[in-house]
């Protein structure tokens, strides 16, 4: 164990605390099988004891994840901890993630209890939880602002009642690497039953130091646990990145020694999965997963790569799954071919009519569109992934107008709740008099706070991937959407998001 690092995801929990990121139960779930494809140690599928949803969520994935340990987040009470195990009772392996706060701010703020009773708590809720499952992560919330003689009298406390992994988290983002890495190191050494857990790391984005923070703590303070997320996803300024995190331990093996489990060919097709399903665009210069992450664009740089990769490269674009062939499909392709990239993309279709369904809309772009890209493929099973079910809406059609001098108009036909509604009017522009065509049907009294656009790929022929973020009464979502027509795309974004509005699924803030 004391050679290998445990990659602990928290995409579906923490990331999802992202304002705007919330995702339904078959969402995660799809997430979920992609982590296990990625061969992630530890995912950590919700909050249970937070909704129904999440309760759900975590559920089914427990059954349905068989490689990895599947995890639920508590607070250190036996109600939160009950409802986790309930969750879990079904999964191959399973953890118990329970927390409590111990530095002076939150303890006096927050909790309104003293030192006295939150370590009485904590060591109960260890206790209580050791008696359900057999794996038992705590995480002292704001530890690195705790002080240290009270969190070791903490730790040494849980650990003496079972709990198997001890997470110092950085949950505001303060730390620094240098300090946070001797910080563990010190607490490490400081209590006496410390070798009876594994140390983990959980640190946040606030000052761009998420990574660093927690590589310093895996060399210079032996934590042998990261908690991160697919893309860096997470509430404020995000999470530790799972992927850069992951190729920094693999590409300079030579200085971390540590083996991983992970299977990097997996990378980037979760980063998209991920980044379709939340609305949340992976910035082009993002480490590894960014479009221009193995671009070069000056001279010099271009020749040295032609003549070797490794003088500008340090590590090989397909070990994280890049393809240097991207144009793999057209209007010709048979539907073997289709599911065989489905496949070689990570992509798991739950029956043969998904898939037949999906073939069927490859089909329709492909007669738009020439030339298929995986992007525009991951884009349409995503989009597929939305529109289907029971959603209250869903788009037909959409047609509009406009002209130089003269005021957009768009009429649109959609169902709500199953039947056919149309909407039309104008707007300042072709997407505003479509939006609200829409919204004169709808009526759903939603502020729009962000509306964005990204091309799937790199031609005038590219998909437009729309991102449309509404805020409603004190709920936040985002809405997803992919067409060639960038004016259908945000049809489809907005009517997702007011999918998303219509869940009433209410959720209790965990820790960061």
């Amino acid at each position: 164990m004391a050679d290998k690092l445990i990659i602990f995801d928290t995409t579906l929990r923490d990331g999802e605390q992202s304002p705007g990121a919330s995702m339904t139960r078959d969402e995660k779930l799809r997430i979920a099988r992609q982590l296990e494809r990625l061969k992630v140690d530890v995912i950590e599928a919700g909050f249970a004891a937070s909704s129904n949803g999440d309760f759900e969520a975590v559920q089914a994935i427990a059954r349905a994840v068989r490689d990895s340990t599947i995890c639920s987040l508590s607070r250190a009470n036996d109600r939160d901890i009950s409802r986790a195990a309930e969750a879990l009772k079904d999964a191959a392996s399973a953890r118990i993630h329970t927390f409590i706060a111990t530095s002076a701010l939150h303890m006096e703020k927050k909790l309104r209890m003293t030192p006295d009773e939150v370590f009485e708590q904590a060591r109960l809720s260890v206790r209580f939880a050791r008696n359900l499952v057999g794996d038992v992560e705590f995480s002292p919330e704001d530890g690195y602002r705790s002080d240290v003689d009270f969190l070791c009298r903490v730790i040494e406390a849980v650990i003496t009642e079972g709990a198997t992994t001890i997470n110092v988290p950085d949950t505001v983002g303060y730390a620094v690497p240098e300090l946070y890495g001797n910080f563990i190191k010190y607490l490490r050494e400081r209590i006496p039953n410390s070798d009876k857990a594994v140390w983990s790391v959980h640190c946040h984005n606030d000052l761009g130091m998420a990574v660093a923070n927690s590589l310093a703590g895996v060399k210079i303070g032996g934590a042998r646990q990261v908690e991160c997320t697919i893309n860096g996803l997470g509430e404020r300024a995000g999470n530790c990145s799972l992927e850069e995190i992951v190729m920094a331990v693999k590409t300079r093996k030579d200085y971390f020694g540590l083996e991983l489990g992970i299977d990097t060919r997996h990378i980037l097709a979760t980063s998209r999965m991920v980044s379709q399903t939340t609305g949340f665009v992976v910035q082009p210069n993002k480490a590894v997963v960014g479009a221009n992450a193995f671009a070069h664009a000056s001279g010099i740089h271009q020749d040295g790569v032609l003549k070797a990769r490794d003088t500008y490269e340090i590590m090989r674009a397909e070990d994280v799954g890049w393809s240097a062939n991207k144009i793999v499909l057209g209007k010709l392709s048979g539907r073997n071919a289709f599911k065989q990239r489905l496949q070689e993309l990570g992509i798991a279709m739950d029956s043969e009519a998904d898939i037949n369904t999906a073939f069927a809309r490859f089909k329709e772009l492909a007669d738009r569109k020439s030339e298929i890209f995986d992007e525009d493929i991951l884009a349409l099973v995503s989009d597929e992934s939305i529109t289907r079910g029971s959603e209250q809406y869903v788009f037909i059609s959409l047609a509009q107008h406009s002209e130089t001098g003269e005021r957009p108009q768009a009429a649109i036909v959609f169902t709500a709740g199953g039947k056919e509604v149309k909407g039309e009017s104008d707007g300042n522009g072709p997407v505003d008099a479509s939006l609200k065509a829409i919204e004169a049907h709808v009526k759903s009294g939603a502020e729009m706070v962000l509306y964005s656009v990204n091309a799937i790929s790199g031609s005038t022929e590219s998909q437009g991937e729309v991102t449309v973020r509404l805020q409603n009464s004190g709920r936040v979502v985002n809405g997803v959407g992919a067409d060639p027509d960038i004016v259908v795309a945000s049809a489809k974004a907005y009517l997702n998001a007011l999918n998303k509005l219509q869940s009433k699924a209410d959720s209790v803030a965990a820790q960061g």
